[in-house]
């Protein structure tokens, strides 16, 4: 869990798991774009580009359902 108030310019860019609301254990990977008082937006599936993640559209995700990870994308994700 992600917690808004929390977060900063530094965090803009940082790898986060979103866990789906739907399925077992369903989980994708993003990068945080921005954020609000209620949502975080996070960038998903950028074709591969994600040196150019501030480009995508992002989606607003509840901050509950996401949490850092502390690796880089690999070619698992």
């Amino acid at each position: 869990m992600i917690v808004i108030r929390g977060l900063t310019d530094a965090d803009k860019g940082r790898w986060v798991e979103f866990t789906k609301y739907y399925g077992d254990d369903a989980k994708d990977l993003g990068r945080i774009k921005s954020w609000n008082s209620n949502n975080v937006f996070v960038v998903f599936h950028c074709d591969g580009y994600w040196e150019n993640y501030t480009d995508y559209t992002a989606e607003a995700v509840d901050p509950s359902r996401i949490e850092f990870v502390m690796k880089e994308k690999n070619n698992d994700w």
